[in-house]
């Protein structure tokens, strides 16, 4: 049910995003040199059948998002700053840290507005439609990140990634390491239809609030 419900919703936002994606692609395309869509590995989720059983197991998956940095933007920044972050170790000798750099210079300035409403995430519907994420989950993460709960909380890994879920209607970019991943395990072992429509009307207006926003 939950995949019938993924992709008719999937479709449904595409056609009426369209528009605003195509204006969106114009954007960036004026903006700075580059790609339109910023693509990269993400850990996710393979079912395969065991029996009569559907084991689910890590698996890597591309993962689409408008480009919102300048060209061959260097991720080490980011994985540096992940690391810091997972530790619990924040600006200034703070124990806690922003999931998303506070000034990040390789962001655009159309890659801003993008980050600041979320649209940057839209084409991740197409990842819906593959199958390889569901619209409510926990977060799809990069495997440099992935390396760490795969060892630490591996039912993390039980179900496909969300375009949306309860990190990011609970202070998104403003929540410790722990308490994200808490929250991702609260949906995994709590998940339903019902919870799954209460977190997609809370991202509304999560979104439209800017709270949390990278």
């Amino acid at each position: 049910m939950k995949d019938v419900q993924d992709i008719v919703l999937a479709i449904v936002l595409l056609t009426l995003s369209a528009p605003l994606m195509l204006l969106v692609a114009l954007a960036i395309k004026l903006d700075t040199r580059g790609p339109i869509f910023f693509v990269q590995e993400r850990v996710g989720v393979r079912r395969r059948r065991v029996g009569r059983w559907i084991a689910h197991e890590p698996a890597r998956f591309r993962f689409y998002k408008f480009r919102s940095m300048v060209r061959d933007a260097d991720p080490a920044l980011h994985e540096a700053h992940i690391e810091e972050y997972l530790a619990g170790n924040g600006a200034n000798g703070s124990t806690k840290s922003r999931f998303k750099l506070d000034q990040d210079p390789r962001i655009t300035g159309v890659g801003r507005l993008l980050r600041r409403t979320s649209i940057d995430e839209l084409p991740q519907l197409f990842n819906v439609l593959k199958r390889e994420m569901s619209l409510v989950g926990p977060r799809p993460v990069p495997p440099y990140e992935g390396d760490h709960y795969v060892a630490t909380y591996p039912d993390r890994f039980s179900m496909l990634p969300g375009l949306t879920g309860l990190w990011q209607v609970n202070g998104r970019c403003d929540v410790g390491a722990e308490e994200m991943a808490r929250l991702d395990l609260e949906y995994v072992q709590n998940h339903s239809l019902l919870l799954d429509l209460k977190i997609l009307l809370r991202t509304v207006p999560a979104v439209l609030g800017g709270r949390g926003a990278g």
